[in-house]
């Protein structure tokens, strides 16, 4: 029965990293043990669960069935196995958060760094990326993003003030080429647009006008997915890039950035943190979303 736990604690984790190696490093082994514990597992079952190229690691058919199966009881043990912990416990353990690169009042480090001197007992894993995904099934205990993106059945809690996005450029770029007058007239300028990856379409700016939403799609002259690149090459004169004032203010007040179009660019909800709805939440997580409700003064 303990070989058959350590198996299919091992496969779980091979099945979400896709990985031995970083399987390995989730469960704290090597990965010639997840490598072993594996195939102890499928030689009991009788049947292959992975298959495995010196390239990638996939699930069989009879491993995505396994894995369908398995992991919701696994879920639920692993719950009730922390709601006993804690009974008696502080607040400790690794709290894995997935937040969005432009969130900027939750990533500044004044509000988690209140947070890990209230309970020092937990530790912070903090992945910064704009990839969508389940943050379930990645391991993560919670998210920040913006509120229209997140998912209906998740819960989430307000972290930021209302946001603004817009156009801005530097005075030597627009000193050579003019302000633009109206969010068409960007079609007509040096962009520098943003994508998640290199498989995706730039990011289409978006404006209101007479309570109306609409994008404009620019053909950027760059194009990156590193917001710091962005604002980079627009001190330079490059041209005019878009993202969240938030992100822009520094370089506002130092009259390194002008924001441009702001009669086009209302408030709208900022940054959310979310989490899975469970009927116990990990004392960890409960943790940390009353600090902020706190802070909040909710």
């Amino acid at each position: 029965m303990a070989d058959d736990l350590e198996g299919i604690s091992v496969f779980l984790a091979v099945a979400e990293a896709r990985n031995f190696r970083l399987a390995g490093e989730r469960l704290g082994v090597t990965r010639s043990a997840v490598s072993q514990a594996l195939q102890r597992l499928e030689d009991r079952l009788g049947v292959a669960l992975v298959q495995r190229t010196t390239r990638s690691v996939n699930l069989t058919e009879a491993g995505e069935v396994f894995l369908d199966t398995v992991r919701p009881s696994v879920r639920q043990v692993r719950d009730a196995m922390q709601t006993v912990r804690e009974m008696q416990a502080r607040p400790s353990g690794l709290l894995r958060i997935t937040v969005s690169s432009i969130a900027e009042s939750f990533l500044s480090g004044t509000l988690l760094a209140g947070f890990i001197e209230a309970c020092p007992d937990i530790k912070l894993d903090i992945t910064i990326t704009d990839e969508e995904f389940d943050i379930v099934e990645a391991g993560f205990d919670a998210g920040v993003r913006l509120g229209e993106v997140i998912e209906q059945d998740m819960i989430a809690i307000s972290v930021s003030k209302p946001q603004r996005q817009c156009p801005v450029a530097s005075p030597a770029y627009l000193k050579r080429r003019g302000h633009p007058t109206h969010p068409r007239d960007l079609q007509n300028h040096a962009c520098i647009g943003w994508r998640p990856r290199p498989d995706t379409a730039p990011y289409r700016w978006e404006f209101t006008e007479n309570d109306r939403d609409f994008d404009v799609a620019v053909d950027p002259a760059v194009t990156t997915n590193d917001m710091g690149m962005m604002i980079r090459m627009a001190c330079a004169g490059a041209g005019i890039t878009f993202g969240m004032v938030e992100t822009f203010q520094p370089y506002f007040d130092r009259g390194d950035l002008v924001p441009l179009l702001e009669d086009f660019c209302p408030p709208f909800p900022g940054f959310y943190l979310y989490y899975p709805r469970r009927q116990r939440q990990p004392l960890k997580l409960r943790a940390l979303v009353d600090y902020l409700r706190k802070v909040e003064g909710r």
